[in-house]
């Protein structure tokens, strides 16, 4: 078991920035079609963070042409080439599925200055 441990922990990520539960980000994803790639952005609310290590993953949020749209990352996929904080979220929760049934300025979370 100590050896998995370490072969884990030595293939964590740490260059992402850190981001919590509400905050809107934009998730640069690799994308491969056949024998091309493509960096494909997807930005949302962080809904929810889940697992620890390198199991670690966070749902992302959006609405797009008024359909929910949610996607599940690994923190430390190779294909997540960079997550960038768009704005920072004021939350008392540490999972947002609450938002899935609100539409409109309902389904916002408040901005928190930092």
């Amino acid at each position: 078991m100590d050896a998995l441990k370490t072969i884990a922990a030595s293939s964590i990520k740490s260059e992402l920035p850190k981001f919590e539960i509400g905050d809107t980000v934009r998730v640069s994803v690799n994308i491969r079609e056949g024998d091309r790639e493509r960096i494909q952005m997807f930005e949302g609310t962080v809904i929810a963070r889940r697992g620890s290590g390198v199991a670690e993953t966070f749902t992302v949020r959006r609405v797009a042409y008024g359909v929910g749209v949610e996607r599940v990352f690994p923190v430390n996929s190779p294909n997540v080439t960079d997550v960038k904080v768009i704005r920072n979220g004021r939350v008392r929760r540490s999972k947002l599925y609450y938002l899935r049934d609100r539409v409109g300025k309902a389904a916002k979370v408040k901005e928190q200055i930092r």
